[in-house]
C-alpha cells in the first residue's frame, strides 16, 4: 500500500518536472527537490539549477512538495529519481529526520546526496550541505534588535514565529540565533523552547507562509497585547504577521525581523515593514550543487565543506536601512542588487 501511496504521489510530482533543454540521451540525470515550488526562495533556487544544468549539458528534474512540510511527496520524489538513474540529488528537506532512510537509499545506489540550506539530523546523512549558516543569519538579527533596542532591550515582549510544530534544522538555527543574538540564555541549542527569559511572550508557527504568519500573530497579541520584538522565520511569515499588527494599529510600535533576504522582502525592509533580514543566496546554492553533481559524475569526487566548517557556507548578510552599532550590514539598495523572487 506504501508502494501505492508513493507512486501516486511521484506521478503528481511529475507535473512539475523540468528538463535541461539541450541534455541529449546518455546525459547524466540530476534531481532538485525543494519544500514547495511556489515560495520565491525556491523558485529562485530552481532557476540557478536550470541555468547551470543547461550549461553543462546535464538533464535536471525539479520536483516539490504541495506545502512546506509536505514530506511524503519528498519521500516519492527521492524514490523516483533512485529509479531514474540519477547521478546527485539536491535536497531542502521539509521533515529533517523522517528522510534520512530515504536518503540513505539513494546513497546506497551510488547518488551523490547535497543538502541545500536545510541540514538533515544528522548533518552527515547527506553527503554535503550547501548552505546559509543559518545559526549566524539568526545571530545578525538578534544581534541588530539588541542594539536597536539598546537598554529597552531588557524590557522587551518577544513573539517567536517558528515554521512547524517539528521544527526542521533550519527553523531551530535561525530560532536559537536569534536568541543568542538578542542575549537571551539558549540552554541547548539543539532545542526551541527550553528557555527561561521573561522576555519571551510566546511563540506560534506560520507554516513559512503569510496566512500563517498572520495567524500566529493574532494568536499571540491575544496572550499578550505589548509584544513589541517579533521574529519570524522567513519573510512571508513577517509580512503575514505585519498585516495582523495593522489590523489592530500597532504596526508602529513593533519591530519585525527575519531571514530571507528575496525582493519582497527587501522591499519590505525598504518600507519599514521590516526592521532587518538576513539575506541568503538560494541561486548560489542550487548552481554549485549542480557543479558538484556533474564533478561527481566525472571523477568521482564528493565536494568539501568550507574551512573550519561541517558544511558549505554560500554566505549571509544582514540588510537594514537603519543599521546599528557594532552590527556589521548592507542597505536595501546594495541588497536590491543581489535579491531573488
Amino acid at each position: 500500500m506504501k508502494s501505492n501511496i508513493l507512486s501516486a504521489a511521484a506521478a503528481m510530482l511529475a507535473i512539475g518536472v523540468s528538463f535541461a533543454p539541450a541534455a541529449a540521451a546518455d546525459a547524466v540525470t540530476a534531481c532538485l527537490i525543494t519544500k514547495t515550488d511556489t515560495n520565491p526562495f525556491y523558485v529562485k533556487m530552481k532557476e540557478g539549477a536550470t541555468a547551470k544544468a543547461a550549461e553543462l549539458g546535464i538533464n535536471l528534474k525539479a520536483y516539490a512538495g504541495k506545502i512546506d512540510g509536505d514530506s511524503e511527496s519528498q519521500i516519492a520524489a527521492i524514490e523516483t529519481c533512485i529509479a531514474d538513474g540519477a547521478k546527485g540529488i539536491m535536497l531542502t528537506p521539509s521533515d529533517t529526520k523522517g528522510i534520512v532512510s530515504t536518503v540513505q537509499k539513494a546513497r546506497d545506489a551510488g547518488i551523490l546526496v547535497i543538502a541545500l540550506d536545510t541540514p538533515l539530523e544528522p548533518l552527515d546523512a547527506a553527503d554535503s550541505t550547501f548552505a546559509t549558516d543559518n545559526f549566524v543569519a539568526g545571530e545578525l538579527i538578534g544581534k541588530w534588535a539588541a542594539a536597536t533596542f539598546g537598554d529597552a532591550a531588557k524590557d522587551a515582549h518577544i513573539a517567536f514565529l517558528n515554521i512547524a510544530p517539528q521544527e526542521p534544522s533550519v527553523g531551530v538555527l535561525r530560532n536559537q540565533g536569534f536568541m543568542k543574538g538578542f542575549g537571551i540564555d539558549i540552554g541547548d541549542a539543539n532545542q526551541i523552547g527550553d528557555e527561561n527569559d521573561a522576555r519571551i511572550s510566546g511563540a506560534d508557527v506560520t507554516a513559512g507562509s503569510e496566512e500563517g504568519g498572520r495567524t500566529a500573530m493574532e494568536n499571540l497579541l491575544q496572550k499578550d497585547p505589548s509584544i513589541n520584538l517579533v521574529y519570524t522565520i522567513n519573510e512571508p511569515a513577517a509580512a503575514g504577521a505585519y498585516e495582523a499588527l495593522k489590523a489592530v494599529g500597532k504596526e508602529k510600535d513593533v519591530t519585525i525581523v527575519s531571514v530571507d533576504g528575496g525582493c519582497p522582502g527587501v522591499k519590505n525592509v525598504a518600507e519599514g515593514v521590516i526592521g532587518a533580514t538576513s539575506q541568503q543566496y538560494p541561486l548560489l546554492m542550487a548552481t554549485l550543487g549542480v557543479e558538484a553533481i556533474k564533478k561527481f559524475a566525472d571523477t568521482g569526487e564528493k565536494p568539501k565543506p568550507t574551512e573550519g566548517k561541517n558544511f558549505f557556507d554560500t554566505g549571509v548578510a544582514l540588510v537594514t536601512d537603519k543599521p546599528a552599532a557594532g552590527v556589521e550590514s548592507i542597505d536595501t539598495k546594495a541588497a536590491t542588487a543581489k535579491c531573488w523572487g
